[in-house]
């Protein structure tokens, strides 16, 4: 499978279709490119799409140093530049929307058009972190353990979505994963914790931008993605009812419609 070595790391990627215009998908923190292989299915018929883990997380590797948001922006910068090198329609779910609404705003040349899903301008609200921090701590030590495992589907999807009888096989699946993290992954979750808030830095987005939020969502609250439509000039902003933090998996076809309409808006 591809890969790309970028500012000393191995990013891990997917490279599907033949469209003229390319999709470029980027994931929430604890997962990787997987998160949106039902995007992807429907997507690769009308477009280029490339999927790629963060440096960390999936297949890709991780640095010997620290590291943080912008570094992650530049990663995405680059590897936008090398496999493809002209503006792209970037989709960015939770820590992959920071990263898209830091690329939008500091190098609006790379971004046809803004998909935001489940994502926050803002840091990490405080009331959060004491939470965070002893989750990630046993993490650190311990690796993805069950019960941690457990708590965080519980912030990562909604409670009708990890309910309902007949998503018992893609709540099974997905617990897996998370607990295939290695304990490395403690270095991420750190990243995304410390992040700063872009508020005034998402005023300066000038690329058409769409934002999707899940009406169950825990992690970053709705109000969170209304604030960034109200920030971001003429952005449109669209409520799923329930789901949550990870709308790609539990709320697919919603998704692909949304994704459909707005990419072919475009043509």
């Amino acid at each position: 499978m591809p890969s790309i070595k970028i500012n000393q790391v191995e990013l891990f990627y997917t490279d599907t279709g033949e469209g003229k215009a390319t999709v470029v998908l980027s994931h929430g923190l604890l997962w990787d490119h997987r998160m949106f292989d039902k995007q992807v299915e429907v997507l690769k018929s009308k477009y280029r799409v490339i999927a790629f883990d963060h440096r960390g997380q999936g297949k890709s590797s991780l640095s010997n140093e620290e590291f943080d948001m912008d570094d992650l922006t530049e990663d995405a910068r680059e590897l936008i530049i090398h496999l493809v090198g002209s503006a792209v329609h970037f989709v960015g779910l939770s820590m992959g929307g920071f990263v898209g609404m830091r690329l939008a705003a500091r190098y609006p040349e790379l971004i046809k058009s803004l998909v935001l899903l489940e994502t926050s301008a803002n840091a990490e609200p405080v009331e959060n972190i004491p939470k965070y921090k002893m989750l990630n701590g046993t993490v650190k030590w311990f690796g993805v353990l069950p019960m941690v495992a457990q708590e965080v589907m519980k912030i990562l999807f909604a409670q009708s979505w990890l309910e309902n009888p007949k998503n018992k096989t893609e709540v099974k699946k997905w617990f897996k994963i998370l607990k295939s993290n290695k304990k490395s992954i403690a270095r991420s979750v750190d990243a995304v914790m410390s992040r700063s808030g872009i508020e005034d830095e998402i005023r300066l987005i000038s690329s058409p931008t769409m934002i999707i939020a899940g009406d169950e969502d825990v992690a970053t609250k709705p109000e969170k993605a209304k604030f960034i439509q109200m920030s971001i000039p003429n952005a449109t902003l669209h409520m799923i009812p329930g789901a949550g933090h990870s709308s790609t998996i539990e709320k697919p076809h919603e998704v692909n419609k949304l994704l459909l309409d707005w990419l072919d808006s475009f043509k």
